[in-house]
């Protein structure tokens, strides 16, 4: 009787050792399967989604320049709702820098990047180029830069470029951030449209905290007759309002205090509108105001109709959006306000 009891003793103890094992088994298994496939070559690239399409899939697109947070993991997430296979691309894209701007500080960090991607799952792709452009090494940078003027863009002045090829939305890119970063839109649409020609995405999400840019590259989509579907998701904020950026880990304690002017300005703007005060002049000054008392520098602060991106003077049927730029120390950071008054 007691060998019986023994053995049944045994066995239980070597059944829930097996459970065990097995469970760390299909624990590694799923962490393999989330381990996102990681592709740096064009071509490779290219094939890898063609194989995906060839077997039915729909292929969702987030393009980032890394240094990933939760408002690029929340564009991820989108995409998995929208399609059965997700490439994230990680590419610090110099086309879009001017030779004055943050290029060489633009925060990076690949390893903890695809630690992120791994952990959040669902990604199927990693496309991280060394270099997206084409070189040509005996060019010089020193009489291009000279030539163009304050229209050098990064990539142009890095001297054995070969790039010279741009896509450019016109009317659009002109407003708002096209003011005074002359080439950075010029940079966004020329490298978005080589990684939909790399990455043949069905579609691609854009946060809208880029509302400007989400706006170009739908225009694009549209008039280049790209079979792709663009879809802006919204602003992702920290718990005390700020905007969540790659640039915020730039900015001083201090600064970043201060910098909680923008979305309480915003936010004040939207509640003043909505109860009432319609004037476009007005609710600017409200918000350039309250930047300044905060120690911010304003680039620009204006109204316009989220189709168009038009200045508007006076809110009315049509639904706005607020948008905004301002320097805190050496960070430049944007943000925006959609409002909409019922009539």
């Amino acid at each position: 009787m007691i060998y019986s009891i023994l053995l049944i003793l045994v066995l239980w103890l070597q059944e829930d050792a097996t459970k065990e094992i097995l469970l760390k088994i299909t624990s590694m298994e799923d962490l393999r399967l989330s381990v996102p496939e990681m592709i740096t070559s064009k071509s490779d690239m290219r094939q890898w989604s063609r194989v995906q399409k060839s077997l039915g899939k729909i292929v969702a697109l987030v393009p980032t320049m890394g240094f990933l947070h939760d408002g690029h993991l929340s564009l991820i997430r989108e995409a998995k709702a929208h399609a059965s296979t997700v490439v994230v691309s990680i590419y610090i894209n110099p086309s879009q820098f001017a030779r004055n701007e943050d290029l060489s500080t633009y925060p990076s960090n690949l390893e903890v990047d695809l630690q992120k991607l791994t952990a959040i799952g669902g990604v199927s792709a990693v496309f991280c180029p060394e270099n997206i452009y084409e070189t040509a090494s005996g060019e010089t940078k020193d009489g291009r830069s000279e030539e163009r003027g304050d229209l050098v863009s990064c990539l142009e002045e890095d001297g054995g470029s070969g790039h010279e090829t741009w896509v450019q939305v016109e009317r659009l890119s002109k407003g708002l951030c096209g003011k005074s970063r002359l080439v950075f839109f010029r940079g966004v649409t020329t490298v978005v449209t080589k990684l939909f020609n790399v990455v043949e995405p069905d579609v691609a999400i854009f946060g809208k905290k880029d509302y400007q840019q989400w706006k170009v590259i739908t225009r694009m989509v549209r008039d280049l007759d790209f079979p792709i579907k663009i879809i802006g998701s919204d602003i992702v904020r920290e718990a005390d309002g700020l905007a969540m950026s790659s640039r915020n880990v730039r900015l001083t304690p201090q600064e970043r205090e201060k910098a909680l002017s923008i979305n309480q300005s915003l936010s004040q703007a939207k509640c003043a509108a909505e109860d009432g005060q319609h004037s476009c002049k007005k609710l600017i000054g409200l918000v350039v105001e309250k930047i300044i008392e905060a120690g911010g520098e304003v680039d620009y602060v204006e109204v316009v109709d989220q189709d168009y991106l038009e200045v508007v003077e006076k809110i009315a049927k049509k639904p706005v959006v607020m948008c905004l730029a301002a320097w805190f120390g050496t960070v430049r950071l944007i943000d925006n306000m959609e409002i909409h008054i019922p009539q």
